[in-house]
């Protein structure tokens, strides 16, 4: 059960995370969003019924990260739940892509996790329990073109969340990935500005709120992982066993970007 539980949701001031955060606080939980913008969070704040809480804080930044993260500890006599949510991707060819575009998705969508999984860490580590769900993608286990650098950092997470996992074991605390497909919300905007990978792909987006249910039953049921949309997830076990037949089989619609 979700009901009464401390959630703190990062990079929550719209998509994924904002629906999240709202449809934990109709179940009874206590959301606390953050995000960079003090506007967007207001405003994101504003649609979020029952108790609720907000912080300024940007996930590249170590000092805010450090800083608001034992703001919130304290504020809110630890917390239950942390849902590592923030995160954005680019989808360009490596020739075109500057090296920068590439540390700052890694910065963000990688190492933005570290971050705030080592603040909050010492603390669930002292009550014996918690509980830290990482929101990574279907891309950190199938690499498509135009995406080498957003599928790195998606690869990056599942390599930390499975090795966090097993160093935690016998802890109380409990690791999670959910990896979702294309889901249809403003992500997009950024990484396909053009539109034509969301074209291409929109018989198979999911509704948010599709995935955000599917999050809440990580919560709920404690699970390790969960890949999105099932069809897809027998595919990737498929792939990891044939993975060179599957690229020619595939690819050219994986590379519909």
């Amino acid at each position: 059960m979700v009901k009464g539980k401390k959630v703190v949701i990062t990079g929550a001031t719209s998509g994924i995370g904002l629906l999240l955060a709202r449809m934990l606080s109709e179940r009874g939980a206590i959301p606390i969003i953050t995000g960079r913008s003090s506007v967007k969070l207001a405003e994101a704040m504003k649609s979020i019924p029952g108790e609720h809480k907000g912080y300024v804080m940007d996930v590249t930044s170590q000092e805010q990260v450090d800083a608001v993260m034992a703001q919130i500890m304290a504020d809110n006599h630890g917390i239950d739940i942390l849902i590592n949510n923030a995160g954005f991707g680019r989808f360009e060819k490596i020739m075109d892509a500057p090296v920068e575009h590439y540390a700052e998705m890694m910065d963000t969508n990688y190492l933005g996790i570290v971050r705030c999984t080592k603040a909050v860490l010492p603390d669930f580590m002292r009550r014996g329990g918690g509980h830290i769900i990482n929101i990574a993608s279907m891309a950190g286990k199938i690499g498509s073109a135009k995406s080498t650098g957003y599928t790195a950092t998606k690869h990056a997470v599942l390599g930390f969340t499975n090795a966090l996992r097993a160093e935690l074991t016998g802890t109380g605390i409990v690791v999670s990935a959910v990896n979702p497909g294309p889901i249809d919300t403003p992500f997009f905007a950024t990484a396909d500005p053009g539109g034509t990978y969301v074209n291409n792909v929109k018989w198979f987006m999911m509704p948010p709120e599709k995935v955000v249910r599917a999050i809440i039953k990580v919560i709920e049921r404690r699970k390790a992982e969960v890949d999105l949309p099932r069809s897809a997830a027998v595919g990737i076990k498929l792939y990891q066993l044939f993975p060179r037949f599957l690229d020619r089989v595939t690819g050219s619609w994986l590379n519909k970007k």
